[in-house]
């Protein structure tokens, strides 16, 4: 992608700059929404502006630009020389990144004396610098090199003892994308990228239907956010990977508010829930015969699934008849081992249903089902309508396409509600006896 004259200096930020500003109002509040990261700065290009922005958030302080070997050669290299002026900057080559307690301490370790990390994409790095920081009560930035939606969230996905965790963290001084840059990362980023955040739809069907269900806390404020900009994203998909600015600034966008929902909500939920669920069972269980793909690929992957499901159950003109929770910790033992199956069997405890609870929840349904269905079915879009996109934007569709065996992710979509006790489309589908004829027939 050639930037013009025309487009330097320009922002791209749309309502994420009324947000930094703090003029954007949350029509549910009715009040201004504060950020804690100072400044999101999303421009065609920054080549030339890096220490301005720089020196604004992390005046005086001792500067350490940290990359790995590849986002050295995309900006890490051009950053440290346009950073050097300020002086105090060094810069730190991360030549094994990982995000895992041990690569974390590496990383704390190997960055004693500075003040500030100021971290160049990719997501392994941005989150480690992300969790780095946050122990030690260092300040940081980041200038992604994908337009993933990690970079603006204050969680840190790390690996601990064999799990994957999200841990809450804090969030970046200032987030700078330069879309030149983004542009010319692998055309298999900007696919995963968007794979990625095509999730709203199920994660928000999931997460509103809990809060229908059980009266747990939701806030849309995410959702209000994302509209503006999720439909030109969808309709323009296939142009995402043609050197589009516009259609590339939309999925930048829509990638910042996805990881600002933590922030707008407390937590991880509008934008991770069943979809999201499975994806990490792939990555939990899949060992030696883990085909390699990354988290947003899967996630598209997993999006799919979940949106067919969630439109065969709210689609129904009568409700699913619920039945109390079964644990299946036998098989769960007998796929995953004992101490997984004894995390799972936890988790699954926490949100699982009794019968007295199932009446209740029946009796509700069963009066009023098109009242339930109606704010769910709004939240919801048709099937065709995330994959056809997916597919204009080249993104895998399936298991198959992914690298996995079918059989295993058929197993996994069956396992994948115990791992977390949010309940989602998986719990409904489970409970009500249709979970099994789905994945067998979808899956």
């Amino acid at each position: 992608m050639t930037v013009s004259q025309s487009q330097r200096g320009k922002s791209y930020g749309g309502v994420i700059d009324q947000l930094v500003a703090g003029e954007w109002i949350d029509p549910t509040t009715k009040a201004p929404v504060k950020l804690p990261i100072e400044n999101i700065v999303i421009e065609a290009s920054l080549d030339g502006h890096e220490a301005d922005l720089i020196a604004h958030l992390h005046r005086g302080k001792s500067l350490l630009i940290v990359c790995d070997e590849i986002t050295r050669d995309v900006l890490g290299e051009r950053l440290y020389r346009a950073l050097k002026p300020l002086g105090k900057v060094e810069e730190f080559i991360w030549k094994k990144p990982r995000c895992s307690d041990e690569g974390v301490a590496e990383l704390m370790e190997a960055t004693r004396g500075h003040e500030a990390l100021i971290a160049v994409g990719s997501g392994t790095v941005s989150d480690s610098v992300k969790y780095a920081t946050f122990q030690d009560g260092r300040e940081y930035s980041v200038f992604p090199t994908s337009p993933m939606n990690a970079y603006t969230t204050p969680t840190a996905s790390v690996s601990s003892s064999g799990m994957k965790k999200s841990i809450t963290c804090h969030s970046a001084r200032g987030v700078f994308f330069d879309l030149e840059i983004l542009a010319g990362c692998p055309t298999r980023l900007i696919r995963a990228a968007f794979a990625d955040v095509v999730c709203r739809t199920t994660a928000q069907v999931d997460w509103l239907m809990s809060h229908l269900l059980f009266d747990t806390v939701y806030t849309p404020t995410p959702y209000t956010l994302l509209a503006y900009d999720e439909e030109g994203l969808l309709d323009h998909a296939g142009e995402l990977t043609s050197g589009s600015l516009d259609s590339l600034a939309m999925l930048t966008r829509i990638s910042t508010i996805m990881g600002l929902g933590t922030i707008f909500t407390g937590t991880t939920h509008s934008g991770s829930m069943a979809e999201h669920m499975i994806s990490h069972c792939i990555d939990m269980f899949a060992g030696a015969a883990h085909p390699g793909t990354s988290h947003g690929e899967q996630v598209g992957v997993t999006t799919l699934t979940l949106s067919a499901l969630q439109n065969q159950l709210l689609g129904a003109e009568a409700p699913p008849q619920i039945r109390p929770t079964e644990i299946p910790v036998g098989r769960l033992t007998e796929r995953y081992g004992p101490e997984f199956a004894t995390m799972m069997a936890e988790q699954a405890g926490k949100k699982a249903i009794d019968g007295a609870m199932a009446d209740r929840l029946n009796k509700k349904l069963s009066d009023n089902w098109a009242g339930f269905v109606a704010p769910l079915r709004e939240a919801m879009l048709p099937f065709s309508r995330l994959q056809e996109p997916m597919a204009a934007a080249g993104c895998q569709q399936n298991a198959a396409d992914l690298g996995l065996d079918p059989a295993f992710y058929q197993q996994i979509v069956s396992d994948g509600r115990f791992t977390r006790d949010r309940f989602t489309a998986l719990d409904l589908a489970d409970d009500s006896g249709l979970l099994t004829s789905f994945v067998s027939t979808h899956c």
